[in-house]
């Protein structure tokens, strides 16, 4: 089976795909750390791709002891979607060919996708971008790690802040569609620790986005209830907590959050 470009469905047709659709392996991502598999999935005369994560295929890590990787990709998911930014692209825990696991929508970039983040040579950084950190290639060549000075990406920044995500590298930002701005590979995130590293510190110490208040004051609430109580199938109690003080914590300072020095604030590869 082939398909030439990943369709566009609306959520509601993306999750009953991933949910119910019949599976075909498509083959492995042998750059990632942990099983990764991309295959399709067809229903009801849907066809998509999709990135299959089985929980048997997962390496343990001594700072995330419990649940598992796959239900904290499905925990990013829920909160993304209660914020309304469309941040993370639909994804369900399910049964597949090897075992369960997180099944998420394949995001193709267009040919054209604009470079949001990156390594960019010293003298040709476009303007407006965030000089994050230095780097020089194997010639010596002077480079930055940067990241344009984008509100998709401070959304992402903010998402991320909430999560906690200990692994935001440039290459798991995507630009799909319509120019939307996806985050993906989040099952190092809902540590109780604070572990946030990320490329994406341009706007540390900034005030929050107006946008950004609203819907940290919209999920306050719902980590009360409804949504508190789809992150408890996936996450320990305390790490449903802890996300909702981060929350408070965010709505109690209205910036964004700066750099811990005890622990290296990008991660390794950056890229």
């Amino acid at each position: 089976m082939s398909v030439d470009a990943q369709p566009t469905l609306d959520e509601g047709d993306a999750l009953r795909l991933l949910e119910r659709g019949e599976f075909e392996l498509e083959g492995r991502l042998v750059d990632a750390s942990n099983t990764t598999l991309r295959g399709f999935l067809t229903l009801d005369g849907m066809t998509a791709r999709c990135v299959y994560k089985p929980v048997r295929g997962e390496r343990p890590l001594w700072d995330f002891p419990d649940g598992t990787l796959a239900g904290r990709e499905v925990s990013a998911y829920l909160v993304s979607r209660a914020t309304g930014w469309r941040l993370v692209p639909p994804t369900v825990l399910r049964d597949g060919p090897l075992g369960v696991g997180a099944c998420q929508l394949w995001i193709d970039e267009p040919s054209a996708a604009e470079a949001l983040v990156g390594f960019v040579p010293v003298y040709e950084l476009p303007a407006g971008w965030f000089r994050i950190a230095a780097a020089r290639d194997e010639e010596g060549n002077a480079y930055a790690l940067a990241h344009a000075d984008d509100p998709r990406l401070a959304r992402l920044a903010v998402l991320d802040a909430v999560i906690n995500n200990a692994d935001r590298k440039g290459g798991h930002v995507l630009v799909g569609a319509g120019a939307q701005v996806y985050g993906v590979d989040h099952g190092v995130c809902f540590n109780v620790d604070d572990k946030l590293r990320s490329v994406l510190w341009g706007w540390a110490r900034r005030p929050l986005p107006a946008d950004a208040v609203d819907v940290l004051e919209r999920l306050a609430p719902a980590l009360d209830g409804a949504l508190g109580e789809q992150l408890a199938v996936h996450l320990t109690a305390a790490e449903v907590a802890r996300t909702r003080e981060r929350v408070g914590e965010l709505l109690a300072s209205r910036r964004f959050p700066v750099p811990s020095e005890d622990w290296p604030a990008v991660p390794w590869p950056a890229i």
